[in-house]
C-alpha cells in the first residue's frame, strides 16, 4: 500500500469511467451465465468496500422484485447451495480471505461468478464466470475506482439498467467528477477545516445511499487514519446522535433523505457543525454541489470524492499520524 498515490488514483476516475463503459458495451460471462441460469435467487458476497456497495444494488433490486440478498463473505450462516440459487462474489483483488473461504461451498456448482478486477485471481479461478472491474491499477492500494465500478457491473449483472443508459449514467459521472476537481479550491480546506475534530467525524446518508457514507469513512480511517462513524440519516436519531451533545461533533451529510430535516434539526440544538455535500441542508456550514447531484443514479459514484480529497488533505498533512500520540507503521 501506497497511500501518497491515491490523489493519482482519485484523478484517473473519469478516465476510468470512459474505459468502464467500453467495456459494458460487449458480452460478459458472469451477465450470460446468469441470463442462463435465471436464478430466482441471488446472494452476493463481500467485504468492505465491495460489500457497501453490494448493499445498495442488492436493495434496488429487492425495490424491483428480485429476490437479491448481499451478505458479509465472514459469516457462517450461509445458505447451501441450491439449483435456484446463484451467487455472485466479489473482491475487487480477487484474493480476499473471507471471500476465498466463503465460496469454497459454491466451487463447482456451475452458478458462481466472480466479481473481481484481477482476471487471474484465486477468486476468478474458483468461480464458474467472471465479471471484470475494468478499473485499471489502483496504485495506492485503497479501493476508490474498483468501489465505483463494483456499483455498475453489479447492476448491469442484475439487469437494473441497460448499456446504453449506463454509458451515459458513466458520461455524466464523469463530468461531475471533473467539476469537483476543478472547483475543490473554493470548498476543500473549509470541508476539511469544518470536519476536523478530535472526537472524530461522522457521515450520514439516506439508507438508499449508505454506502457513500459507509465509504467516505472508510477512507477518513484508511488514509489519515483518523476516528470516523457512518450511519443512516433517520437511523442517527436513535443511534448517533448522544454524542452530538457531548463531542465536538463534525458531520458531513449527503443528503436526499426524507429524514434530513430531523437530523438537521437535532444537530443545530447540540451544537453540532456539519457540511450538506449534494444538495442543500438548513443549518448546514459549508455546502458542496456538482452537476447532476440531484440525481440518485449519479451521486453514488460521485459524492463521495469530497470526502475522499479530505481524507487525503488531512493524510498528507500528518503522514506519520501524530496526532494519535502513538505514530507507528501504517
Amino acid at each position: 500500500m501506497d497511500t501518497a498515490r491515491f490523489a493519482d488514483d482519485l484523478a484517473a476516475i473519469p478516465a476510468s469511467f470512459a474505459t468502464l463503459a467500453d467495456a459494458l458495451a460487449h458480452a460478459d460471462d458472469g451477465a450470460a451465465l446468469l441470463e442462463r441460469l435465471a436464478p430466482s435467487r441471488v446472494l452476493i458476497l463481500g467485504m468492505g468496500s465491495s460489500r457497501y456497495a453490494a448493499g445498495r444494488v442488492a436493495r434496488a433490486a429487492r425495490a424491483r422484485g428480485q429476490h437479491v440478498v448481499d451478505e458479509l463473505a465472514s459469516t457462517d450462516e450461509l445458505p447451501a447451495p441450491a439449483d435456484d440459487l446463484a451467487v455472485v462474489a466479489i473482491s475487487a483483488t480477487g484474493g480476499s480471505a473471507e471471500v476465498l473461504h466463503a465460496v469454497e461451498r459454491y466451487r463447482g456448482t456451475g452458478r458462481l461468478v466472480a466479481v473481481t478486477n484481477r482476471p487471474e485471481s484465486a477468486l476468478a479461478e474458483a468461480a464458474d464466470a467472471v465479471s471484470l472491474l475494468h478499473a485499471g491499477v489502483e496504485e495506492s492500494g485503497v479501493a476508490c475506482r474498483t468501489y465505483r465500478h463494483t456499483h455498475v457491473v453489479l447492476e448491469r449483472l442484475l439487469t437494473l439498467a441497460a448499456a446504453d443508459t449506463v454509458r451515459a449514467e458513466l458520461e455524466r459521472a464523469a463530468a461531475a467528477t471533473e467539476a469537483l476537481f476543478d472547483s475543490r479550491d473554493a470548498w476543500l480546506d473549509p470541508l476539511a477545516e469544518l470536519l476536523l475534530s478530535p472526537a472524530g467525524t461522522h457521515v450520514l446518508a439516506p439508507a438508499e445511499r449508505l454506502c457513500s457514507a459507509q465509504q467516505s469513512a472508510l477512507m477518513v480511517r484508511e488514509l489519515p487514519r483518523r476516528l470516523a462513524v457512518a450511519c443512516e440519516t433517520g437511523d442517527w436519531a436513535h443511534v448517533d446522535l448522544y454524542t452530538a451533545r457531548t463531542h465536538d461533533y463534525r458531520a458531513a451529510v449527503f443528503p436526499g433523505s426524507c429524514w434530513d430535516a430531523q437530523a438537521g434539526d437535532w444537530l443545530t440544538r447540540r451544537g453540532a457543525r456539519y457540511a450538506a455535500i449534494g444538495g442543500p441542508l438548513d443549518g448546514a456550514e459549508l455546502v458542496v454541489r456538482f452537476p447532476g447531484d440531484e440525481d440518485a443514479r449519479i451521486r453514488p459514484l460521485t459524492e463521495l470524492l469530497p470526502l475522499e480529497l479530505v481524507a487525503d488533505r488531512w493524510r498528507a498533512a500528518d503522514p506519520e499520524f501524530a496526532f494519535s500520540g502513538r505514530p507507528g507503521p501504517a
